[in-house]
């Protein structure tokens, strides 16, 4: 018997601090923490090297870690316009490295993962860091809140992506047979 593990890399993007988490799933759908951690860059750094120093760590965990697959929280933004350029452009050489690592991205809105794993859109903080916690099997929870964060982008795709792959796999073959359809019925109508 083959065990089959998937393993994910969750990530929180930040230009300050980047949280980061690989977790995996067996065979039985158990999950598991493989490593987490944050990238962090000073605030004194010119620009480019802050996002520089982001790019290189991200490829070493990509390399190290070898997921199969990303998810990365969708940001949405009501603050200030520098810290959302910010962010922006973090998301960016996040994207990069994990194009040039081929591997494809799943986006979260951060409502969803609350609701999926606190069962609220609203929960705070330190409820998502209890219920990583305790759907991980932890000693205690993640931190800081940016690792945290990682890890329950990892768990909602872990538990949220067979389902969405089921459902497009189901919706490629409607299309197909329809599409079969409309050719025998103009086959016909000739």
């Amino acid at each position: 018997m083959t065990t089959k593990i998937t393993t994910v890399l969750g990530i929180d993007p930040g230009l300050d601090r980047t949280g980061w988490a690989v977790l995996a799933r067996d065979a039985r759908s158990v999950l598991s923490l493989t490593a987490c951690g944050l990238i962090h860059t000073q605030a004194g750094q010119e620009l480019p090297a802050r996002l520089d120093y982001i790019f290189r760590q991200l490829q070493q965990i990509l390399q190290t870690y070898a997921p199969q697959q990303v998810a990365m929280e969708q940001n949405f933004f009501l603050k200030r316009a520098v810290t959302m350029a910010n962010t922006v452009m973090t998301r960016g050489v996040i994207l990069l490295a994990c194009e040039q690592a081929q591997k494809q991205i799943t986006f979260y809105p951060p409502k969803r993962v609350k609701m999926m794993l606190c069962g609220t859109g609203a929960a705070d903080k330190k409820q998502v860091q209890r219920m990583v916690q305790l759907t991980l099997n932890l000693n205690k929870p993640p931190q800081p809140d940016d690792v945290a964060d990682a890890v329950a982008i990892a768990v909602c795709h872990l538990k949220t992506a067979p389902l969405n792959n089921m459902i497009n796999v189901k919706t490629a073959f409607l299309e197909k047979l329809k599409a079969a359809r409309e050719q025998q019925i103009k086959k016909i109508v000739k």
